[in-house]
Order: C-alpha cells, then structure tokens, then sequence
C-alpha cells in the first residue's frame, strides 16, 4: 500500500474508532436524559463508525492470527504504561490538571492489568491452548479490571458498580 494512502486509511481508522466512543458515551447522555431514541440512533452510529473502523484495520493488515494480535496488545498496553500515560501525567501535574491526571492515572492501572493478562493469554494461544481464566470484573466508573470476584469497592475510585464478562 502507498504511504499516504496508508496514513490515510490509519488516520481514518483513528477517526472512526473515536467516532464510535464518543457516540456510545453520547447514547449514555441521551439515556440518563430521559430521551431513548436519540440514544438508540447513537447506538446505531456507533455501530456503524466501529463497522468503519473495522474494515479500515483489516485493509490497514492490523487484524492477524490470535497470538499476533495478543502480541499487539500486549505491546499496546505497555506502551501506555511505560511512555505514554507517564509522560501525559507528567503534564498534567505541571498543569495541574488533578482530573485529567486522576482519570489517566486509573487508566494506567487498568492497562497493567491488561498487559499481564494479554500475556499469559498469548503464552496459551502460543501452544494452541485457550486462556483458562475465570470470570473478569471491570469498574463501571474507572475501568480496573479484575480476575476472580469483583471487590466490594473498587480499588481506585470505591465504586460498587461492575460490569462481569
């Protein structure tokens, strides 16, 4: 693929991917607003933006085999813990910016979590077995993620809402 065509596609892929977040948030708005079909057509957009997305990852070869993919994540996640969210709290505290440092602190917490899981996942996919995990609590409010049973409260905001896969 041609470069710019490639930065293209990337920067559509990124588009579409925030096009989806920010719709389903706004169909959260339009609910606790009292107003369920503005929230179903938002539904229905983000829908459409992640099948966008989607297809411009798949173009762009960044959908591959399950272990390649859990090597991506990986890699993802330890990004954002090593150089990414440090470097933007780091900002944020000169700022003083408490909120954003607080929401990309919990983040952060949340993506060690993921990167530890991504790899003992991709360590079983690597010998063609599947991940022998129990059920995965996630905060509602903040994102911590957890194996087992969920808290009582969560670690990081003392939420008590979590949302079980």
């Amino acid at each position: 693929m041609k470069e710019m065509t490639k930065a293209n596609l990337s920067a559509a892929f990124a588009g579409e991917s925030q096009a989806h977040m920010k719709y389903l948030a706004f169909a959260d708005q339009a609910e606790r607003e009292g107003l369920p079909n503005v929230a179903r057509l938002f539904r229905a957009a983000s829908y459409a933006e992640q099948m966008h997305a989607i297809a411009h990852l798949r173009t762009l070869g960044g959908i591959n085999d399950t272990v390649t993919n859990l090597g991506a994540a990986f890699g993802g996640e330890t990004f954002e813990i090593d150089e990414m969210y440090p470097a933007y709290m780091a900002v944020a505290d000169v700022q003083q910016e408490k909120a954003a440092k607080v929401s990309m602190d919990r983040a952060l917490q949340a993506e060690k979590v993921h990167a530890k899981l991504y790899a003992a996942a991709k360590d079983c996919a690597s010998e063609k077995q599947d991940f022998n995990i129990g059920a995965i609590y996630v905060c509602e409010v903040c994102g911590y993620t957890v194996e087992g049973a969920a808290p009582e409260k969560c670690p990081l905001c003392n939420s008590t809402k979590f949302r079980k896969f």
